[in-house]
Order: structure tokens, then sequence, then C-alpha cells
């Protein structure tokens, strides 16, 4: 057993979700061809995660097991009845869309609140004191769903669902918010937008998806104005600038707020080779990025930590990024050697690509108050 009583929450329905008839983000008909591929978000990636670990004895080392699904109280705190409604009516019959590429089969709707009950419980457990830090293995992911339209994969905001629930129970008054996954996280954003108690920041790559959110200039509204950081990088960034955003930017911004607990949207598609990114991210830099979110969560909030489990497309590189995080997450000494180390090593950017990428963080840590 680990000796920091790290979480891990799973269920088998959850690999079971599916999409509908696309090649790659691209709907199928007329001259795009149908591919045996399909949507890049498919079980595979987290099925491998989790037996990667079981593997390699991770797992045995973590208080790992389900949770119930999200309750429809909970799931109302965040989607308004209709489309929870809708939602539902369409899994009961064929299945289809609500959204755009946010497809589902028969059923979605119980596979959707499952994966939401998975980061209720987690964060829950965490702020009960029953565990210090946690992994939430959620599928489908949940960062880009806004409360009445699903998007980019999400059917349910899985993390405002969890956020909404501590605040309403008083297991929380203030929580950080960390994505950094490569796409901006537009959901959890547009639902925090107005409101101080919930700080949200995204570390992104530019103009990805969605091409019209995530920009440094939106900082929030009303009485939420400056508690919403967005760190939008160029295409190219690696590992060692995404640390330096993380600690001039991310870092600051968490001193100031002193939340109550942190809880992470953990995507993997900054990997750099991710097939819907552009980035150059390695496992190290996801377990580097996992232990100085930790640091943080020790100084400020008694090391209260959440990661739910987000993007992430390479089958062969996210069971490694997400193994470095969550090695880092419980403190374990397990290691699974990043078979791609070597040759992403060699494609870091030079002192050219680092130069720019370094302005560009000056400038963004200028407007954010960072250091």
């Amino acid at each position: 057993m680990g000796t920091e009583r790290t979480g891990f929450f799973w269920d088998e329905r959850c690999f079971w979700h599916g999409g509908g008839h696309y090649a790659l983000t691209v709907p199928v008909g007329g001259l795009v061809e149908p591919s045996g591929a399909g949507l890049p978000e498919s079980p595979e990636t987290k099925r491998r995660l989790k037996s990667l670990m079981d593997v390699t004895g991770l797992t045995a080392q973590l208080t790992a097991g389900g949770a119930p699904a999200a309750t429809r109280d909970q799931l109302l705190r965040v989607h308004p009845a209709e489309y929870l409604d809708a939602f539902r009516a369409l899994s009961n019959a064929a299945g289809g869309e609500l959204g755009p590429r946010a497809p589902f089969l028969p059923g979605g709707y119980e596979i959707a609140i499952q994966s939401a009950g998975l980061a209720v419980t987690a964060l829950a457990r965490v702020l009960s004191g029953d565990l210090k830090s946690a992994y939430a293995l959620t599928r489908p992911p949940g960062h880009h769903c806004l409360p009445d339209r699903p998007n980019g994969f999400c059917l349910l905001a899985n993390i405002a669902i969890a956020v909404e629930e501590a605040l309403a129970t008083g297991a929380a008054s203030r929580i950080a918010v960390i994505d950094w996954d490569v796409h901006h996280g537009n959901g959890t954003e547009a639902i925090f937008y107005d409101r101080p108690e919930v700080l949200t920041l995204s570390l992104h790559q530019e103009r990805n998806y969605p091409l019209d959110t995530g920009a440094a200039e939106d900082r929030g509204h009303g009485a939420g104005e400056g508690a919403n950081v967005n760190v939008p990088l160029p295409p190219g960034t690696g590992h060692r600038a995404y640390l330096s955003a993380f600690d001039r930017i991310l870092r600051p911004a968490l001193d100031r707020f002193r939340p109550d607990a942190i809880v992470v949207a953990c995507g993997y598609d900054a990997s750099a080779v991710d097939p819907l990114g552009r980035m150059l991210a390695t496992a190290d830099t996801f377990g580097a990025l996992t232990r100085r979110t930790k640091a943080a969560a020790q100084d400020l909030c008694g090391g209260r930590l959440v990661l739910v489990h987000e993007g992430g497309y390479s089958e062969v590189h996210v069971p490694f990024c997400g193994h470095a995080a969550i090695a880092a997450l419980a403190g374990s000494e397990i290691e699974a050697p990043d078979p791609l180390a070597a040759t992403l090593a060699a494609r870091q950017p030079g002192p050219a690509f680092d130069a720019f990428l370094d302005a560009q963080i000056d400038a963004l840590a200028a407007y954010h108050g960072g250091s």
C-alpha cells in the first residue's frame, strides 16, 4: 500500500463508451473514407494505462476501486434538466450526437454519469481526509462540455460536477482547477467564468481546439475577474518551457489564491507523438508537472490533490505519460521507463526557439502577475 494514501478510481464500463462514424475527427461521408481506427478517443489509451500500472505493480500501491455514478442532483448543479433529459432519451434510443464531435452509442448516458461519479468520489474522499490524493480514470472526458451542450468528446463536465458538489456540501470553499490538456479547457472556464471561489488555469496549445477560446485576455467576468488564467503556448513547446510556464505563471496564481484543494484536468495530448497536438511534452514532463502541483498542494492546502483523466490519444505513449504522473502523485518509486524518451529528448526545441518561448512566457507572466 502506498504510504501517501493515494486513491485510484476506475470502472470497466467507462472503457465501453463508443462514438460514431468518424475518421479521426472528421465525420465519415462524401469523400471521407471510413477509418478502422474511428475516433481517436478510444478506450485503448486508458485501458493500456491501467494494464501498465497492473504489470509494474503501481496499482497495488494505490487504494484502487470504483465509485457510484453521479446523481441527478449532482448533475443538475452544472447541467440543465433539458440537456440531461435529451441526452438520456437519445442514449435510450439509438445513440447519436447532441453537440460537435461528441458522439455516443446506446447506453452512453449511463457510462457518462459513471465517469462523472469517479471524479465526484475522488474529490470527496480527498476533501474528507480519507485519502491524501487521488486519480480518477474518467471516460468519456469532460473539460470541453458546456452546461447545455457536449463538445470535443466530452458529454458531461466531470470536474465541474465534482467541484460544485464539494462547494455545495461545504467540503471546500475555494478550489483551483489546473488544465494541462493540450486543448483549452473551455467548458470548465465557461462554467466558472464569473465565480471567484474557483480558480481556473489552462496551459494549452494556442488556437488548437476550440479555435475561438483560450486567449490570455479572457480572465473572468464580474466577481470572477482575475480567477481565470489562460496560458496559450505555441506549437512546438517542449519540456523545459512547460515547466517554466508552470513555475512562472501557474504557481504564483495558486499562491495568491490559496485553494482548499487542487484538481487537475490531466490530459496527455501534449505528448510529442499525439495525433491531436503539436507539442513536444514527454512522459517526464507529466511527472514533473505532477510533482510541482503536488508541492503546491502540500504548501497551500494540506496536500489535497486530485488528477482527473482528460485527453491523450497515442495508444503507445499515453500509458507511460500517465504512469509517470500517477507514480509522482503517489510518491512511488516504481518506474515504467518511457520507450520514446531518447527520441523525444533529441527533438526538444533548440536555443533559438527556446529564446522565443522564454519571451512568450515572460510576456504572459507579466500579464498575469507572475514572476
